[in-house]
Order: structure tokens, then sequence, then C-alpha cells
């Protein structure tokens, strides 16, 4: 009979499942921006985005305010390398009246005791920071700031719901301030669940889950922004107070709740609101122990069916009788006490039903908020995609810590409901007051840090002003080149390429092209036929260039060059034609015509001996001649900028500027003849190679160049060169990250101040990482792993930090890419006389194309920086390649205009 009475608070593993399944659900509901106002688990963003890392130092108050006592702290953290930490506290009984009373009082009263505390320990007189423990359900918008949603605990204090709790508590101490020398700064604001796991997080660094069972019953965990929608942001994770007591007050528990629960809940303060803590916490636990033995006594089922005083006397029977009465070693001894001094006088069946009633009632509790618990580490493990996990819950709370039993249900349930994390349960030894101060102490660690790092990319973060400077600077530059006195010294050479047209459509032939330019070096053949059918056929090779022939001697670079061309030709069966050919050669060269360029010197990690002043042309000739099995009509020497620009030419005929932004830097443009003054005649137009790569190397970008800049220059196989390269192509935007990332961890921002030794290593950190780490899609655990892959074991914060320093590294040679495209644009506006031009830009490379945002914030910076010209980017498809055979064939055509 008595089983009867308790069978519906018996829970199965199954009914278990359910109800974690059930808040799982509530939990999305309540992240949601359109759900959340109609979720019962409201999921509070708290503002708190960091667990303690241990470098956190200095003295910090806390107040705690949430039980019948209020709580004073003075905390001192230690930067000894143990994380130690000293603790003071001072209790202070909180009155009827206050708790019952109006808002000023209520907050004179805190302000007045945290004076007394302060006095006590001889604080006044110095700057502390102060976190305000305050556990009653706020919406926060930031950390020190909380707006009360409603009270809870017997509160019911007048004219505070609705309003900052913090603005009340700074009021209240402000009127202190200068009549008794205190200086309080209110950092941060915290629930008592925060406070735990904060606490906890201080001693386990695994600790992302804080639990709170005691006279209330709470959990919060750290959730990934990207699924807090009522938060601005996508980067890193925020501490998520689930106040998951309101669970199941839309219905979606009836089917669990007893006719003894429906009937605490009437009696209660607030019926309707908490059911899921009515049947949790230590408050109610007692009282449906009491109704339940007073239904059993009226059926006649105890104490000879006698109703006492007790037993009709609301909250006659706490928790602390429950936890007596469940102290099985001492038999049935405490129960026949307890009972007895209630006026009861059972007899040894009595006791037995009665100790068998508490039991079921607090194991009910037990497998409930276990199940809560169990859809939260489910969440974490599934948001970090692994199949196993190790975690840390911190726990706080009298019925954890006094009840005999409580805590091994709830430990064995845990595990037995998710398998797959290994759970550790911590005890919070210094309650909610320290997690307060630790939550502060973060706080200002974090803006401490932030400060460092914003002062650290200030200099990459480039004013619209700045930029205009740049765009000024390199038009002077580009003219510069242009006219015969000044060329000479020019940084930015505007070398002419003697590629005086652009596809027509009449091109048509077999064409080979060669494409040197970085590590690989590829032989193309390439079909054009013009008409109708209009079409360009490719078939190519790609060979790679060991690293000692791209620094090893000139003959051996282009025999390996001939070498690779006769296989290409074997491999298409075409080794008997002598084909006009098109050599991309991607690197800096004087022009006197189409078919002849002499290397002006090497870049991109090329340094081959007696090659620079050397004409190109010459020296493969010599090497096919060298070789002696074929011969080839070497029609152009291209460069690859030039190449883009033509293949978007063939698709756009407004098509007149090429760019390539991947490996290096480069621009080139159809110049007026008449304004380039270094080659005869004024008509028509001729390509022009800027070699903008070096614009900067006399020094007119120093006020821009930051000291990683130079520490980048300085270890490049060509220093005091292509600065301007060097601020905004792939090839060095790694290795700038990497000097700042070094910078950063000596300062002890990042990695825990540990530089390890793959981060000392010169170009581990490629540029291909930094398109990874700042794409959108990639979470901050992805970012993590790329990080992990190069040897550095960084945490979420770290991962935060490293994309940032992209983002600024990337966004900067966007913007000055961008400000030296506008002038090119603003300078072809003005050539062609107009109000408003209209031109396309042909873009290669792999910086343009596969960086997230590099594309966007070019096309931004242009628009901005060039109003009148209305820019078109066209991405080149193999400029480097089908562009050679383009110009090839073109010059073929004028030739042979020429000749007729």
């Amino acid at each position: 009979q008595v089983d009867r009475y308790l069978y519906p608070l018996r829970l199965s593993d199954d009914v278990l499942l359910d109800v974690m399944a059930r808040f799982q659900a509530e939990m999305v509901k309540g992240l949601g921006r359109d759900t959340n106002p109609t979720a019962t688990v409201k999921m509070l963003p708290s503002f708190v985005r960091s667990l303690p890392d241990g470098s956190e130092k200095g003295d910090f108050l806390a107040v705690d305010l949430g039980g019948s006592q209020f709580r004073a702290h003075h905390v001192k953290v230690f930067d000894d390398g143990r994380q130690s930490s000293q603790l003071e506290s001072k209790f202070y009984p909180i009155p009827k009246e206050v708790t019952q009373g109006n808002g000023t009082e209520l907050f004179d009263y805190v302000a007045d005791c945290l004076l007394d505390f302060m006095e006590t320990k001889d604080l006044k007189r110095k700057k502390l920071p102060l976190g305000f423990t305050f556990s009653f359900p706020c919406k926060q918008t930031k950390l020190e700031e909380g707006v009360l949603l409603a009270w809870t605990k017997h509160f019911k204090v007048r004219g505070v719901q609705d309003t900052d709790v913090v603005t009340s508590l700074r009021r209240a101490l402000q009127k202190h301030k200068a009549s008794f020398d205190i200086d309080v700064d209110v950092l941060a604001l915290v629930n008592d669940t925060v406070g735990t796991m904060m606490t906890c997080g201080y001693d386990d660094q695994r600790c992302e889950v804080g639990l709170i069972i005691g006279t209330g019953t709470n959990a919060c965990y750290m959730e990934e922004m990207r699924h807090i929608d009522l938060v601005e942001g996508d980067e890193g994770r925020m501490c998520i107070n689930t106040e998951w007591g309101a669970f199941g007050d839309d219905g979606a528990l009836d089917d669990l709740r007893t006719e003894f629960d429906r009937e605490l809940d009437l009696g209660s303060l607030n019926p309707g609101k908490q059911l899921f803590e009515k049947m949790i916490s230590s408050l109610y636990l007692g009282e449906l122990v009491r109704l339940i033995l007073l239904k059993m006594t009226k059926e006649g089922l105890l104490f000879n069916g006698k109703v006492s005083t007790a037993l009709l006397t609301k909250g006659k029977i706490e928790m602390k009788h429950v936890s007596a009465m469940e102290k099985y070693k001492e038999g049935l001894s405490n129960t026949k006490e307890i009972l007895t001094e209630l006026s009861l006088f059972p007899s040894e069946e009595d006791c037995v039903a009665v100790q068998h009633v508490c039991t079921i009632v607090s194991f009910r509790s037990a497998n409930l908020c276990a199940a809560a618990l169990a859809a939260i580490l489910t969440r974490l493990r599934e948001n970090k995609k692994l199949l196993r996990m190790r975690t840390t819950v911190g726990i706080d709370g009298g019925l954890y810590k006094t009840h005999p039993q409580y805590a091994k249900r709830l430990h064995k349930v845990v595990r037995r409901l998710v398998p797959t994390c290994d759970v550790r349960f911590l005890l919070s030894v210094s309650g909610s007051g320290k997690g307060a101060a630790m939550v502060t102490a973060v706080a200002h660690r974090l803006a401490a840090q932030r400060s460092h790092i914003d002062a650290t990319l200030a200099p990459f973060l480039l004013s619209l002003g700045t930029l205009r400077e740049v765009r000024n600077k390199m038009r002077t530059e580009l003219e510069y080149g242009l006219k015969r006195e000044t060329q000479a010294n020019a940084t930015v050479k505007m070398l002419p390429t003697y590629v005086c047209g652009t596809p027509d459509g009449t091109e048509k032939g077999k064409f080979l092209a060669l494409d040197l330019g970085g590590t690989n070096f590829r032989v193309l053949l390439v079909k054009i036929k013009s008409g109708r059918r209009r079409s360009v056929q490719m078939y190519n090779k790609i060979f790679a260039i060991p690293l000692e022939i791209m620094q090893g001697t000139g003959e051996e670079l282009f025999d390996h060059i001939v070498q690779c061309i006769a296989d290409f030709l074997e491999y298409m069966g075409i080794k008997g034609a002598r084909l006009p050919l098109g050599f991309t050669f991607s690197f800096p060269c004087r022009q006197a015509s189409i078919d002849k360029g002499t290397l002006v010197g090497w870049t991109k990690g090329f340094k081959a001996t007696d090659c620079e002043g050397e004409d190109v042309v010459d020296m493969l000739r010599e090497a096919i001649r060298r070789r002696n099995e074929f011969d080839l009509d070497i029609v152009a020497v291209v460069n690859d900028t030039v190449g883009t620009m033509m293949t978007c030419g063939y698709e756009d005929p407004n098509c007149e500027i090429g760019l390539i932004a991947g490996t290096g830097s480069n621009v080139c443009y159809m110049e007026d003849m008449k304004n380039i003054e270094i080659v005869e005649g004024n008509e028509g137009k001729m390509c022009i190679n800027t070699e903008w790569g070096a614009f900067g190397d006399n020094g007119c970008i120093d006020n821009i160049r930051t000291k990683y800049d130079k520490e980048v220059d300085e270890g490049s196989l060509n220093p005091g060169k292509q600065r301007y390269e060097k601020m905004t192509s792939g090839m060095y935007l790694g290795e700038i990250v990497r000097q700042i990332l070094i910078d950063l961890t000596k300062q002890g921002l990042l990695f825990r101040g540990h530089i390890s030794e793959s981060l000392r290593k010169r170009g581990i950190f490629e540029t291909k990482f930094l398109s990874q780490i700042e794409s959108d899609r990639l979470a901050l655990l992805q970012v993590r792993r790329i990080l992990q892959q190069l040897g550095l074991d960084s945490t979420c914060e770290d991962s935060i930090i490293v994309k940032e320093v992209c983002g600024a590294v990337s966004q900067r040679a966007a913007r000055l890419c961008g400000a030296g495209l506008a002038a090119i644009v603003e300078k072809k506006r003005e050539n062609q006389g107009v109000e408003r031009l209209q031109i396309t830009v042909g873009v290669d490379g792999t910086l343009y194309k596969l960086h997230p945002h590099f594309s966007r914030v070019l096309r931004e910076t242009v628009k901005e920086l060039a109003p009148q010209c209305d820019v078109t980017f066209m991405l080149s498809e193999d400029g480097s390649g089908k562009g050679a055979a383009l110009i090839t064939a073109v010059a073929k055509r004028l030739h042979n205009v020429g000749q007729k």
C-alpha cells in the first residue's frame, strides 16, 4: 500500500531519457531569438565569456545576495604558478523587513554591510573591483548590468523587478563614497550558479558546468556563441544561466507531476511557477514528504490514523529532517527521534515506511536533476563534436553537501544516462562569493588583455585618410616610373611589355605556353578557334621545380625547363612541330620588344645565379639549342599579370587592367603611348607592367610599416625590397601573423605565455591557414584543430585572438591593395577625360580566390577611394597559361597585319 502511493515518484531510465530529450528541446527553444519569448527555460546569457586560466591576480571584493544571509568577501588571487588564492568572508543576517521591504532599503543594507566589512578588513582607501552575486533570474545585456525578471526564494522586495540591480547597488555605494572614503567599481553581476562554476574553474580548468542543488536549483554551462541568437557575434563561448527551475511551467512535465506536487504548488508563494525546482530543491522536499505522510495517515496507513498538528502544519517537516531520517547507518533511531519530536509517536513499521517515503522523494529529486544535467553534458559533447568527452561539473548547495545519499545517487544516474561523458563532480569549497570575485578577476584580466591586443593591432587598422595618402603616393610613383628623367630611380618601374593590343576574336591556331612563376612550372598546348564557334582548348602538364634548382645556377634552371618542355612535347606527340610560344615569366623584366625580357631581379624565393641582367628569352633559346631535340618560335615573353588581363580581355573588351593577388602582388594596365616617355611613339596604347610590389622601397610608406613588417622584411631573401608586396601578398601574410603571435605570447596574452618550438619556425604559418581560420563557417573548435596541427595548443580564447590577428593582417593587405588599385583606375579615368569611368579588372591569385574576405574588402576599398569609377572585377581562368597563348596569338595577328 505504501508503494502504491510512491509508485508515481519512481522514474525508470526510459522516463529519465525522455525528460533529458524534453530538456534538450527546451534549451534549443531558449537559445533561439524567435522562440525565447515563449520558452520556460530562459537560457539567459551571462556575458561571462572566459573561464579562469591561472594568470589572474590581484585583490577583489565580492558580495553575495540570494539566501537567508548576505555575505561579503575579500579575495586575494596570487599569480604564483600554483593558482592559489586567499578568501576572507563575513556573514550578515538579512532581516525579514528587508527581504519583504522596498528596493532602496535592500541596497542600502547591502552597502552598509559591505562598508562594515571593508572597515573590519582595513580595505578603505583602496580602489577595488567588485563582483556581485545576485542569485535571482536576471536579463543581462552586458557583464555589469542585470534587469531582475522575478524574485524567488521568499524574496518579495518592492520596486526592483524590471530594473537594473547593478545601478541600484552603485547608487547605494555612491552615497557612502565621499563620507567613508571608499572606491568600489562594480565590474560583474553573477548568478550563484555561474559563481560556482568559476570557483571550481579556478581549481580545475576542465570545469564548464555549474550546478546548484540547495534551497533553489539551477545550472549553467559554457555555450558556443554561434548558437546564442540573443547575443550578437559568433566567436567564442559564453556562460548560459539556464534558470532550469522553470522547466515544466508550460505543462511539459505534467505527466510526471503527482497529486502531491500539485498540492504543494498551490500552497506556494508562486503557484504555477518554478515547477521543476519544486520537484527538486530542498526548499520543497520536506513539504512534499509532509503532504505524502498526511494523506497516508488519513487513510490509516501510518500512526494508527492519528493526524497530529505537525502533519497539518505547513513547513513543519524540513529538509534537515528528511536528510537525518535517511542516515541508514544509524538504523531507525534518527527517524524515530525526529518523528517523536514532531509528536507523531511512530511504531517500527511507521519508521520504516517514513524512511522509505524520504528515500523515494529525494531519489526522484536526484533522478530529475541528473536527467537535466545529462542533457547539458550531451549538448556540450555535441558542440565539441566529440565521441567521448571529459569534463568537470562544479557543484554547490545544501542538499548536495549535507544529504547523506544525494551526491552518490546523482553521480550514478548521470553516468548511466551519459556513458560517453567522463564527468568529475567538484564541490565548491568557497561558494559563489569567490566565484563572483573570479568572474571579476577574469573580466579584469580580459580588459587588460584587450587593451594590449588593441594596441598591438591598432597600426593595422588604416583610416580612410591614411588609405587616401597611400593612393596619392602610389599615383606619384606611377608617374615617376613613366617619365624618362625619373624612371631610372623610380621604385615602381612601370615596365613596357610591348603588348599593344587586346584580343579582338579573330585569333586562331595552336600555341605553346610556358608558365614559370612559383614552385611549379607548367607547359601548355592551347588551341584557339575564331568565328562563331570561338573557343580556347587547353592541355597542360605541371612539373615541380626543386629548391636546389630554384637557388642553383641559371643554366641548371633553364636546362630543367627545357627538359620539362621535351617531356610535354613527347607526351602530346608534337615534338616535330615548330609552334609559336608565349613564355609567362612572372618576375620583373625590362623589355625592349615583346620577345626580349631582361630580368631586373628575382622575387618569390628564386635565387638562380647568372640570370639577373640577362635576357631570359636568349637563355631559353640557348638551353633549347644545348638540348638539340626540337625548335620553337618564341614570340612573346609575358608577365602573369598581363596574361590575366588578356584572358579576361578575350571575354570582356572593357578589361584593360590585370591584377594578381596571390603569392605575389602586381598590376598591369593599358597606358596611352603618349604618356610612356621611355618608349618611342605617341599612337595607341601599350600594356604597362607596373611591378608595384616595390612601391615603398624608397621609404615613402614607412609611416604605415609596423615592427612586424620590418621583422618579416629583415628575415626575407631580399631585405629592403618589395616592401608593398610584403604587406599585401600571400607569401608574407602568414609570416606577419606569426611575428604578431610571438609578440603576444611574450606578453603573456596567448598560449599561456609559452612559445612552442613550432611557433619559432619561420614559414610555419602559411597563408592558406589564414584563409581557413578566417572562414565564417569555421567554428572555433576547428580553428583550435588547425592550430594543433601547427603544434600550438590553444584555448578557446587563444583561438579568438588568433582569428582576430589573421583578420587584421589580411584586411590591411586588402585595403592597401585597394588603395593602389584606386590610383590606377583614377589614372585611367583621367587618361580618358571622362566624368565617370566604366572599366573591368581581370583578377587572378589564390589570395583573391580563396580568402573568405579579401576580395570583398578590396572591392569596397576601391569603391571608397575611386568613387567616380565603376569597376567590375572579373575572375581570370588560367591567365598565366591561356593569357600567354592569347598574347602570342595577338602578337602574330598584329605582326601579320604589319607585314600586309
